[in-house]
């Protein structure tokens, strides 16, 4: 029957399982080499001293506020950046395909260009834009958020567009509007719920590079999880470590559980039709 795979041979299954051998192992032994160094002390004994701390809000509060912010910073910093992203992009994207597709390269282009300019350059120009904005708005590391929402777009516009081109959003939408639904209507209840898993997928990607982000912050000089996490090492290593570690873990947790509940939403639940929006 055409359209099923052939049935893989024990030379590919081997083949398959070595690699998935050699990429797991390339991704565990850092963490665990993280988690080594934080339990080691110098005379080769292990502790879990530092994991205590870490897990401690007294002792975080009295012994690293600097790091508190930060991580406060960054949470912030993530949910402003996927709201103002997908405010910005998912109605221009969904408008330009149903209204004006001769403009989408366009899009397309100004969409990608940030994916060429390297971060220190992105800095020399949001540099004179960051000090009017601190002039009228303050220094609050919140306002990287703008800055954010430049770098994460050719993630996000990539992950946007694969689910748009995996659904006729031409036929939808015409459905929709013959029977007597708003363009606003439309976009909200008929071509944004089939796009869940693109959102999501838009959403996690921007959420990786906002919590992973040094360069800008850094020479903007504001604060974030990765700048803190660069101080904190000057004077405590395991503890900016340990954080490190801690954060990796409870990202990867978060990403396949959202995943999950995606994915099994995606498959038990009714798709909606044009005629929800009616």
């Amino acid at each position: 029957m055409s359209g099923v795979p052939p049935p893989a041979t024990p030379a590919g299954r081997v083949a398959r399982g070595v690699l998935l051998l050699v990429f797991g192992t390339f991704f565990v032994l850092p963490l665990y080499a993280m988690l080594d160094f934080t339990t080691r002390l110098p005379d080769g004994s292990r502790t879990a001293a530092t994991w205590r701390q870490a897990f401690s809000p007294s002792v975080m509060n009295d012994q690293y506020p600097e790091l508190v912010q930060g991580i406060v910073n960054s949470l912030l910093l993530t949910v402003f950046t996927v709201a103002l992203m997908l405010v910005l992009l998912l109605p221009t994207m969904i408008w330009v395909r149903l209204r004006v597709p001769r403009v989408r390269k366009v899009v397309q282009f100004v969409s990608l260009l940030p994916l060429t300019v390297p971060a220190i350059v992105l800095v020399v120009g949001l540099a004179p834009v960051y000090a009017w904005v601190t002039y009228f708005f303050g220094e609050s590391s919140v306002l990287l958020a703008f800055a954010y929402v430049v770098i994460v777009l050719p993630y996000s516009y990539r992950a946007l567009d694969a689910g748009l081109s995996a659904i006729d959003v031409t036929t939808l939408s015409e459905a929709a509007r013959s029977l007597g639904a708003s363009w606003l209507t439309v976009m909200v209840r008929v071509v944004v719920p089939n796009l869940r898993g693109a959102i999501m997928s838009a959403a996690f990607l921007s959420v990786a590079v906002v919590l992973g982000e040094f360069t800008i912050a850094s020479l903007l000089s504001r604060d974030n999880l990765q700048t803190t996490i660069n101080l904190i090492g000057k004077r405590d290593a395991q503890m900016a470590v340990a954080v490190s570690f801690a954060f990796l873990a409870i990202a990867f947790f978060l990403l396949f559980l959202l995943s999950f509940v995606g994915g099994v939403r995606a498959l038990s639940g009714k798709q909606p039709s044009p005629e929800d929006a009616a």
